[in-house]
């Protein structure tokens, strides 16, 4: 019996692994769910609620009342919402609430593509596949740039973008709750020097040769 192919795609910020798991997700038939946008939601709903993003068990409550159509609310991938989505990220309430809605995402019968920061560590640990994608905070940061730029931001200083990207790194690794880091048998793709056209061969490459191994079928 064929087992689900579940591919967790894990990975800081700006580093490219949601464009990549959208594509991978395609490019194998795949449900996706880009779990960030599950605590950018909650974030959003926080403010909506002039309530206090640092209060755990604020946030949490926001959280376990999160409803799948808040995923789709405009403004959800602004940068904004990206530094609500990492303060909120480290309340174990929240985590608790948003952890079951990802992993019933992941057991569909015919696998799944999820992309985060604990997917191949905490949410998805038997996952087939398990990548890591990452690249230096510098390009990170001038990736970001250039999106926001070209959003129509003016008020955009590199400099400012890149302390926010080291700072934000800084937070996730060393949260107590699931840091992100690398599943000890996540294959790294590291996407400094890579277009998406190239990081995504490369990911199909690792997907195709994990397929490919005697007994992982």
């Amino acid at each position: 019996m064929t087992a689900p192919l579940t591919i967790a795609i894990d990975g800081p910020a700006a580093a490219g692994k949601g464009t990549l798991a959208k594509r991978v997700a395609e490019r194998y038939r795949l449900p996706y769910l880009d779990t960030g946008l599950l605590y950018r939601a909650v974030g959003r709903q926080v403010t909506i609620g002039n309530a206090d993003p640092d209060d755990p068990e604020m946030a949490g409550a926001i959280a376990r009342k999160l409803d799948i159509a808040h995923l789709d609310e405009p403004g959800l991938r602004g940068h904004d919402a990206g530094e609500l989505a990492s303060r909120v990220a480290v309340h174990q309430p929240v985590r608790e609430a948003l952890v079951a809605f990802q992993r019933s995402f992941a057991s569909r019968a015919e696998g799944a593509v999820l992309d985060g920061r604990d997917i191949g560590t905490v949410i998805c640990p038997h996952a087939r596949v398990k990548i890591f994608v990452t690249a230096s905070p510098e390009v990170r940061a001038r990736r970001r740039t250039d999106e926001l730029l070209s959003h129509g931001r003016e008020d955009i200083d590199y400099d400012r973008i890149l302390a926010e990207v080291k700072a934000r790194d800084e937070r996730d690794s060393l949260r107590a709750v699931a840091p992100l880091r690398p599943a000890a048998d996540a294959h790294l793709l590291d996407t400094s020097e890579l277009d998406i056209d190239a990081a995504f061969r490369a990911a199909c490459e690792v997907v195709d040769r994990v397929l490919a191994e005697p007994g992982r079928h």
